[in-house]
């Protein structure tokens, strides 16, 4: 038993470090989608009884959960792992600290990294760009550790800011001890903490999602093809993301959102028992999410909603407006029931500032809030001098004694 299993170890290496193409091959057999056995599998299994450790399916709009099973379970979670990646690799480019077009150098750690994998070499160079096509759609480890390092030094200083980002979301069951997944003992998540950052990386840095919509592409000007993992942003209506991930102890994985109209979904599965079965499953919890609910837009920013009394400025009267938009997720036929509670204060003293708050609006079905939005002021509103004041007052009475 111990020779044959030593005969696998030895040649999965010899694939991995002599034939590329064939170990690329094998990998992609672990996110295989055969269209008629996902059909077969989502139409005839109900949600309690897929062969999945842990589920759950979140609005991103709004974060409700619409449905879920043992999402606070926490488990291996594989190159799901690298949603969190992804989401500092984001905020990098988006803040500036780094560009698209900067160009990666290739340390020999990077290029010695194992599992799914772009083969890149020590002292190899290639764009920001290039890297998160090679992340998103094939999930390269190697190519992921290098962008770890580009933007923080080291894969371990990447770590440290990858769970103090977590912390900041509130991901009170994730501990991160790579930026691949490739480890499986104490680097766990939940499908409730993988939806949260699922949620941050698609809702505050949608450019992301421009990569992990692409079918099929190129690594290394042609070289290295990449296909996407995630077979869904192919296979169903409205898919463009997110993130695939597989490894014995974590099963088979998946972190998918899909768009309709409005609407977008978060889907999260943890453990599924083979690679169909994830995508039957997110599948299934996506289609009940679209045919059940709908978002409905209540308010628009700026939008006004009345006047309130200023005293002691300049002016009198403030417009109060709408501080946000807003949309509100609803079972389909609740849209009339809907209910708008006005809360504002009955006057604001000056000085008043543009965006301060002075009342919020509670939107309520069947007397259950639903959602809700600060109002605020439209304008700055100085506090009115002492002469001022004394000139309103006068001016005032003056009016009166005329009547």
């Amino acid at each position: 038993m111990f020779r044959k299993f030593l005969c696998f170890v030895i040649s999965v290496f010899l694939l991995n470090i002599l034939n590329p193409v064939v170990y690329s091959n094998f990998i992609d057999e672990l996110y295989q989608y055969d269209e008629e056995t996902v059909d077969a599998i989502a139409a005839n299994t109900s949600f309690d009884s897929f062969n999945a450790k842990a589920f759950i399916l979140m609005d991103a709009q709004t974060g409700q959960i619409l449905s879920e099973e043992n999402s606070n379970d926490t488990l291996p979670i594989a190159s799901v792992t690298k949603v969190m990646s992804m989401l500092l690799i984001m905020e990098a480019i988006d803040s500036g600290k780094i560009k698209l077009t900067d160009n990666v150098t290739v340390s020999e750690y990077a290029a010695g990294m194992g599992g799914s994998q772009a083969y890149i070499e020590p002292g190899e160079q290639y764009t920001v760009h290039e890297a998160l096509k090679a992340v998103a759609l094939h999930s390269s480890n190697d190519v992921t550790v290098s962008l770890a390092e580009l933007i923080n030094g080291s894969e371990e200083a990447f770590v440290v800011m990858m769970n103090e980002k977590a912390q900041q979301l509130g991901m009170k069951n994730t501990r991160f001890l790579d930026c691949t997944g490739l480890t499986d003992e104490g680097h766990y998540s939940t499908a409730y903490d993988i939806a949260i950052m699922s949620r941050e990386l698609i809702t505050n840095h949608s450019k992301i999602l421009e990569y992990t919509c692409i079918w099929m592409d190129t690594f290394r000007g042609g070289e290295f093809e990449l296909t996407n993992t995630n077979k869904l942003v192919r296979f169903y209506n409205g898919a463009d993301g997110l993130k695939t991930g597989f490894t014995r102890a974590a099963g088979h994985c998946l972190s998918a959102t899909a768009k309709r109209n409005d609407m977008r979904l978060i889907s999260v599965v943890l453990g599924g028992s083979d690679s169909n079965t994830r995508f039957a499953l997110s599948r299934k919890l996506l289609d009940y999410g679209f045919a059940n609910f709908e978002s409905v837009k209540v308010n628009i920013k700026g939008e006004e909603v009345r006047d309130v009394v200023v005293k002691k400025g300049i002016e009198d009267m403030a417009k109060c407006i709408y501080g946000d938009d807003l949309s509100i997720l609803l079972s389909r036929g609740q849209k009339d029931k809907v209910k708008r509670e006005i809360r504002i204060v009955e006057f604001v003293e000056a000085p008043v500032k543009k965006g301060q708050k002075i009342g919020e609006v509670v939107y309520k079905v069947d007397d259950k809030e639903v959602g809700k939005v600060d109002l605020v002021c439209d304008r700055d509103i100085p506090k009115a001098s002492f002469g001022k004041l004394l000139l309103r007052l006068f001016t005032s009475w003056y009016s009166l004694g005329r009547r």
